[in-house]
Order: C-alpha cells, then structure tokens, then sequence
C-alpha cells in the first residue's frame, strides 16, 4: 500500500490495495490512520460491487443514518447521488457542509464511489477544519471556543425547504424524503475536539447552522458568515477531480466539503454510505 499526500491542505492518494477483497486487521489500521492523517482518502481504480461497499464501509464503524435520503433498491445501506443529463435543478449540495451535523451524534465519516463520472466538473471541495481553525486569529479562536452552534436541516429537508415539496415536483433524480422532522434543532460546541485525534476543528456551517446560542440573530449571522468565509478560503480547500471506479471517505469531524456543477448535459451517478460515530 503507498499513500502519497495531496499538495492541498488534506487529502491523499492510496494506491497497491485492491478493495474487492477481505482486508486483514492490520491493513484496516493502517488505512484508519491514514485517513485521521489526512482526513480524505482516494482510492482510484476499484471496481467494487455494492455488497463490497458496504463491507468496506463497516471495517470503519457501524453504517449510520441517512435521514433525508431514499436508499437505492439493492441495498438499504446504499444512497445514489444522483444528477441525469436533462435535469434543470439546483446542484445538491453546493453549500459546504459536514454531514448531518444536526444529529446528536454526527457521523463519523462518509464514502462515496464514482459510478457514472462526466468527463467534465463535477469535483468535491474538502476543506480542513483543523487547518481552518489553527488559522484563525487569537481572538477569533478564543470567541469560537466559546460558542455553542445551533443545528437543524430546517432550511433543506423540511417541507418548505430547498430540497422540501417544491423540489420534489422540479424532476430531480435523487430520492430525497423532506420532513418535518427537519425542523429539530441540536446544539453543539461549534469547536469540535476530535474523539480518536485529539485535534479541535471548526464544526459545520450556514447549512446546518441556524444560529449561536444566546446571541441576537443579525450579530450571529454575521459572526457566523464571518468564520464561513475563513473557513473555506482557498488555503484550506482541496478540490477533488472524479473517475469512475474511484473511491473516497472521508472525515466529517476534520472537513467540510461541498459538490459543484459544470457538467450540464451529462448523466453522473455515485453510491454513498455513510460511517456511524459513537460519541460527539
């Protein structure tokens, strides 16, 4: 197995490991972490079935809950990020994020594997959280140490959100399954403190973040804008190019990452499955 770093601030390519087959313990491991390391791993040139997906996805935890998205019919595990070729919708997903960081216990990690990858756009963003709040100027790492972020998927997955009624009549190809459920609401340190690493990040954005507790909304807005346009400022950000039969997991305790278009006109499809955490 080679692991060969990104030049970006996370991500890096792992090569000499076929993931079709069982993996022993210690190479498990080993790939854990590598991926606490880096926070993203890309695994290029593996053909995998489903049932395979899966099992890789287990070797890091338990397979954890999707709320909002139908899972594909083969497998109840497994999601399709879907976008067909004559689909006129929004991009799913462009806001940066970390992955249901409205749950009280976030997941640990999400995997995704390329299936139909258009020959062009189409990248993931990752940014480095931990980087990201390393960066911060004394004082404004000192006033997010302080803060307790409220989260909530209102404003995408309730019935009057982005991805609520009104999107589903629109011919969007992904299963996604509004809620009122969506209108829960969870509060977290917005500085996360890395269970397995030790290591404090900043945690989600103005996806999921409706506010700071116990502030005014227009000087939490602002606040919070303030550190979103930090935390995703081109020295954090790793922009990932996809290929078909490629893998990537990565660490939503560590990044945020975000999807882009660029690809009108194309068919792109990829399978997903997500890694339960077992603590905040």
């Amino acid at each position: 197995m080679h692991v060969s770093p990104t030049s970006s601030a996370c991500g890096a390519l792992v090569t000499g490991i076929d993931l079709s087959q069982e993996l022993s313990a210690d190479q498990v491991a080993e790939l854990r972490s590598r991926w606490l390391e880096h926070k993203v791993l890309v695994f290029p040139d593996q053909p995998l079935s489903t049932d395979q997906l899966v099992r890789f996805t287990r070797y890091f935890g338990e397979i954890g809950e999707d709320p909002f998205f139908g899972h594909i019919d083969e497998n109840e595990n497994v999601a399709a990020v879907q976008r067909n070729a004559d689909e006129t919708t929004p991009i799913f997903a462009e806001i940066f994020h970390s992955d249901w960081s409205f749950l009280e216990t976030p997941p640990a990690g999400t995997v995704l594997y390329g299936i139909t990858i258009p020959p062009v756009g189409g990248n993931t963003l990752f940014a480095d959280q931990v980087a990201a709040y390393e960066g911060l100027s004394e004082a404004m790492r000192e006033r997010a140490d302080a803060l307790v972020a409220i989260h909530s998927a209102e404003l995408g997955y309730a019935p009057d959100g982005l991805y609520g009624e009104n999107d589903k009549d629109s011919g969007r190809s992904m299963k996604i399954l509004p809620s009122e459920k969506a209108r829960e609401k969870c509060e977290h340190p917005f500085v996360r403190t890395h269970r397995e690493t030790g290591k404090k990040a900043l945690f989600s954005s103005p996806a999921y973040i409706q506010g700071f507790a116990g502030m005014e909304k227009a000087d939490s807005d602002a606040l919070l804008l303030e550190y979103y346009a930090h935390q995703i400022s081109e020295p954090y950000v790793y922009s990932h190019p996809w290929q078909k039969d490629m893998l990537v997991m990565w660490d939503n305790r560590s990044v945020l990452h975000s999807a882009t278009g660029g690809y009108d006109g194309y068919d792109r499809l990829l399978h997903r499955t997500t890694i339960a955490d077992t603590e905040f």
